[in-house]
């Protein structure tokens, strides 16, 4: 059922009943917090301005998107961000969350305030009733998983790259891989790195990690820049067709790297579509009306065979 709320949620969005009771406001002005500054989501700023321009063209009303995006992966500097934006008053906010637990005070001190509040490319903490946006970050994990388990025969030894391990999302996909592998008795996981969805940080941590298990068959990852990173030393330790990578995202690096090779794969949310339905469901709440709890943007498998077609 959750999949048939995107093209629900855009017929009500475009309705004329819809777009009048809009127009009773004269602007609007969104923050879009992620997790830190980082390509794939920029992508999602895209989104986001997409949805705006929709917006404005359909009533008339001014729409800004207050893009804020902390320098590192650090929870605390996040909530700072959120506690700035929340002295503000913006008509909402829509956040990737870092932590859960770290982060539920600052969201319900917007909720108090009355600022609506959303998450997207991720859940919200345990007990909050908001509306999230993303894939089914399990299921991508287990994608990945099982085109790993049977590129290697099903057995051998892998690796996974854990992201931010405090962030929900990165956190599913980690227990997901987990649970995949364990279902075969033959596949090992030898080694977990944390880059802090940080490129330069996955490739130090994927050069160690090959290093100290020579007999590594393959790489899993749980955020964009993991696999980045990894692919680059596949590169430079000439382990390019011995260690087989299967990716996650479509940063233009990991798309170069199924080009070249690299990577056999990767399973892909969609950013652009997360942060056009994070704004469309702001601007709803900011309206007084409900959202749903959950829009499954789905997943997209990247293969070299579909990189031209797979959007």
């Amino acid at each position: 059922m959750k999949r048939f709320l995107v093209p629900l949620l855009l017929s009500l969005a475009m309705s004329p009943a819809f777009a009048q009771q809009a127009q009773k406001k004269a602007s609007y002005r969104f923050v879009v917090v992620p997790k830190v500054v980082h390509p794939w989501f920029d992508a999602v700023n895209t989104g986001a301005k997409a949805a705006a321009k929709m917006i404005e063209e359909q009533t008339g009303a001014k729409v800004t998107i207050d893009y804020r995006a902390p320098q590192k992966a650090d929870v605390v500097e996040q909530n700072q961000i959120l506690e700035r934006a929340i002295a503000t008053k913006p008509d909402g906010i829509i956040v990737d969350l870092l932590d859960g637990k770290g982060n539920k005070a600052v969201l319900q001190e917007a909720l108090k305030r009355r600022i609506p509040v959303g998450v997207f490319d991720s859940v919200p903490p345990e007990g909050m009733e908001l509306t999230s946006i993303g894939a089914d970050f399990c299921e991508q994990a287990n994608i990945a998983a099982e085109r790993l388990v049977k590129l290697i025969g099903g057995k051998g030894e892998v690796a996974i790259m854990m992201g931010v391990p405090t962030a929900p999302n990165h956190a599913i996909r980690a227990q997901c891989h987990e649970k995949t592998f364990a279902r075969y008795p033959e596949i090992k996981v030898v080694a977990k790195g944390i880059d802090n969805d940080d490129i330069e940080t996955a490739q130090k941590q994927a050069a160690a990690i090959m290093q100290a298990h020579p007999n590594l068959k393959g790489w899993v990852a749980c955020d964009a820049a993991g696999p980045v990173g990894i692919g680059q030393a596949i590169k430079e330790a000439g382990k390019v067709g011995k260690v087989i990578e299967v990716g996650l995202d479509d940063l233009p690096e990991m798309v170069q790297l199924i080009k070249d090779g690299v990577a056999e794969s990767s399973s892909s949310s969609k950013p652009e579509m997360q942060g056009y339905w994070s704004v469309v469901t702001l601007w709803q709440n900011a309206l007084g009306m409900k959202t749903p709890k959950y829009i499954d943007t789905g997943i997209a498998v990247i293969t070299k065979d579909n990189l031209k077609t797979y959007k």
